[in-house]
């Protein structure tokens, strides 16, 4: 039987790694779902490759565009999410991926649960400011949460699930991004093409800036808290230049392990996919050179002043959460646009969360997903009015 599989998301690095390794397995697959926001000419390929019958194109102007090039052929197109109920009805798929970036995937991640049996995450900023909405919905509807980011994933492994209690501490690592060696009184005169050349990783322009300003690993600590139910004082972070050791977790019956990989995402994508399987992907033989050279460091808080945000976050999920997630993604924006410095990405943003206006947040639990979209929006508003 062949497995049945949905990508939110498809057109994305994520989502086009997925894609490919699905294309040395055709016989045994079957896409029943892929989406985009606007990149309707990778989906055509996708669709023609895959036979896939159903596809969700958010940007209005590219759905109409898509349905006329797509008339006289029998593929459902729609223009939403809310249009999974209809695809699925009452049919489980096997294994269904989120790889739609920032808020905008909360919603698809709720309504396609229902409809899984597995379901792997890669979208930080739903785990991160509604997993408490979206654990339920797990449990709810029985489905198997599997984390992608490598970090995640790795301790996934190394801990043998999603609850590990014997678990002491949990290292994730990070490689420092471009400016890990730069001298502190050369931060000011940072450009942005030299922030968006990350040292190890081919990604997309915002996950490479918050790689730069070790935003990415503060989220990922969030993260990390809320997948695997750990205090934040057992999870740390450890600079490792070469992204070879992905995480590390030391047990409390003396064990510590480590998990290594190459620096490709294809890998831990492949792992969730085919999770006990026995299936077989190409890895690159172990590199000693940097096994015997292993050199953690700790966080200069200094250079990445965004990881003192980990130094007081609310215990449960909170709408703190979605103000860290929103307040960062402007000012990102505005970074890439030219608006504000470098610096000024973790200046504001730290300014921002220690304002009254947002510190009461942290004791507010959100009870549906409009609770996250209007603070967000409202976030949103309040940064973009600053007098920067």
């Amino acid at each position: 039987m062949k497995k049945k599989i949905a990508i939110l998301g498809s057109t994305g690095s994520i989502g086009k790694s997925l894609i490919n390794i699905l294309k040395s397995d055709k016989k045994n697959i079957e896409i029943k779902l892929i989406s985009a926001n606007i990149n309707i000419n990778e989906l055509l390929k996708q669709t023609k490759i895959f036979n896939v019958k159903n596809i969700i194109v958010n940007d209005y102007k590219k759905f109409i565009q898509l349905k006329k090039i797509l008339h006289n052929k029998k593929i459902n197109i729609y223009n939403n999410f809310n249009s999974i109920d209809k695809i699925f009805y009452k049919n489980k798929i096997d294994y269904s991926m989120n790889a739609i970036s920032g808020l905008n995937g909360l919603n698809p991640t709720l309504k396609i649960i229902k409809y899984s049996r597995n379901i792997a995450i890669a979208n930080k900023e739903s785990i991160i400011c509604g997993w408490s909405l979206i654990n339920k919905e797990l449990i709810k509807n029985k489905t198997k949460f599997i984390p992608i980011d490598s970090e995640h994933y790795s301790i996934y492994s190394l801990i043998g699930g999603l609850k590990n209690h014997n678990v002491e501490e949990i290292y994730i690592t990070a490689s420092g991004g471009p400016f890990n060696k730069l001298p502190l009184n050369k931060f000011k005169s940072i450009k942005l093409k030299a922030a968006l050349n990350h040292p190890n990783w081919k990604m997309g322009k915002k996950i490479t800036i918050d790689s730069a300003t070790m935003m990415n690993k503060v989220f990922e600590i969030m993260e990390a808290k809320k997948i695997f139910e750990v205090d934040y004082s057992k999870l740390n972070i450890l600079v490792h230049k070469e992204s070879y050791v992905h995480a590390i977790v030391k047990f409390k019956n003396g064990l510590t392990k480590m998990l290594i990989h190459d620096t490709n995402m294809k890998i831990p994508i492949f792992n969730s996919l085919y999770e006990n399987e026995n299936k077989e992907i190409f890895s690159k033989k172990l590199d000693f050179t940097v096994i015997n050279n292993l050199n953690f460091q700790k966080i200069d808080f200094n250079r990445f002043p965004v990881v003192k945000i980990l130094q007081d976050l609310p215990v449960k999920n909170t709408l703190f959460e979605t103000i860290i997630v929103t307040a960062n993604d402007d000012l990102v924006k505005m970074f890439l646009c030219g608006k504000i410095k470098f610096t000024d990405i973790s200046r504001i943003l730290l300014k921002v969360l220690r304002n009254k206006e947002f510190i009461k947040y942290k004791r507010i639990i959100p009870k549906n997903i409009n609770d996250i979209l209007n603070m967000s929006n409202y976030v949103s508003l309040k940064i973009n009015s600053l007098d920067i």
